[in-house]
């Protein structure tokens, strides 16, 4: 007998600028089944649309962060309806990912346990991944015979190297954290109590920052990675622009001519 859930698959919160996605299928590890990307996905439009939203936090419930695609539902749409399982890339995991990786404001994953295909590759697409002590990653796509998708073929060797992601991917393990952080994969590794903690400290630390700047950040080490010198100079020199006519760069030379501490607004 089914029983209905009581609260949504991704749970969006709000506080002091910080939006927080968590993953709320514990029970199922927290897997991608096609309710769980599509409010995935509108949630992170909405956040990315919100100037009232400074840094977005992405995290999982229970033991797991995200282990990826639902393979029970998987089974089933390999028997009724095939075609799904590979619209499913582009409907649902490439626009998630490119929203993680190029939305105006910081993205944070906070790993709270085990992150599996999909799961790992949006953890990679973040700006920054704290990692609990007990948490790590595989890149389980080969292990059932599957290329690997979410944007891991762009993020995983541009944090490990090339030859580091080969062995990864055709040799899929859970790489402990410890391990991740010697990797580059996981920023910072925190004891598991107090992961919570310290992402709220660094999601409060980035809110207070300026928001806009660190957007264009991103962006243009985005826009780098696939184009040439002369085409990011022209890219750094539009993102120059558009954050120095902004409020909080306006904002940050008044500050320091008076020798006070800027207020930034994030516009």
């Amino acid at each position: 007998m089914s029983t209905q859930r009581s609260t949504p698959p991704v749970v969006l919160t709000h506080q002091d600028g910080v939006a927080t996605l968590t993953l709320s299928r514990p029970e199922a590890m927290n897997s991608l089944d096609v309710l769980t990307k599509e409010t995935l996905l509108d949630a992170l439009r909405e956040v990315a649309a919100d100037p009232d939203v400074r840094v977005v936090v992405l995290t999982g419930s229970g033991r797991a962060f995200c282990v990826g695609q639902d393979l029970k539902e998987h089974v089933g749409l390999l028997e009724q309806d095939p075609a799904a399982l590979w619209r499913t890339v582009a409907e649902h995991y490439n626009p998630v990912v490119e929203l993680i990786a190029t939305m105006d404001k910081p993205v944070v994953a906070a790993v709270n346990g085990v992150a599996a295909g999909a799961g790992a590759a949006f953890a990679f697409a973040c700006d920054l991944r704290y990692v609990a002590a007990s948490a790590g990653f595989n890149l389980a796509f080969t292990g059932i015979a599957l290329s690997c998708d979410s944007g891991t073929s762009w993020s995983l060797p541009r944090l490990v190297g090339t030859a580091k992601a080969k062995e990864l991917l055709l040799f899929p393990r859970t790489v402990p954290a410890q391990e991740a952080h010697d990797l580059g994969l996981a920023t910072e590794v925190v004891p598991d109590g107090e992961l919570a903690g310290r992402v709220a400290e660094v999601a409060a630390t980035l809110a207070a920052g300026p928001t806009l700047a660190y957007g264009a950040v991103r962006r243009s080490l985005a826009f780098s990675a696939g184009h040439g010198l002369g085409e990011s100079l022209a890219f750094e020199e539009e993102q120059m622009r558009r954050t120095g006519t902004s409020e909080d760069h306006r904002s940050a030379v008044a500050a320091f001519l008076a020798k006070d501490r800027p207020v930034f607004t994030g516009r």
